[in-house]
């Protein structure tokens, strides 16, 4: 074990009534997403905004059933982080996992913890 290994710190995804380890926090890039494939064989999208906060949504996108949106872009409205899909362009926020654009559509939310 290396003193990189020992001093890593890793982002934990809550799932299945316990917490799967996704990454080290400095496999993320701030603004940029990260796909995750969660045990049941759905798939998280992680995030780490320019303020160093990781948020997790499901990674399908709920009009086109692609999983696409760890690809999207971070942006906000109102004070809302959201997520745009890359496809066609719908916004979800990442806190509440509800489309802006739609609010009848949402995605999952998983908590995420950093250690």
């Amino acid at each position: 074990m290396t003193t990189e290994t020992l001093n890593a710190t890793v982002v934990r995804v809550a799932h299945g009534g316990g917490w799967l380890t996704a990454c080290d926090l400095d496999r993320l890039s701030p603004g940029r997403g990260a796909a995750v494939l969660l045990p049941d064989g759905g798939q998280a999208a992680l995030f780490l905004d320019r303020a160093g906060v990781v948020r997790a949504i499901g990674n399908r996108d709920p009009f086109t059933g692609a999983y696409v949106l760890s690809r999207g872009l971070l942006g906000s409205a109102g004070g809302r982080p959201f997520v745009a899909s890359p496809l066609l362009k719908q916004r979800f926020d990442l806190a509440t996992g509800v489309c802006l654009d739609d609010e009848e559509v949402s995605v999952p939310v998983y908590a995420v913890r950093v250690e």
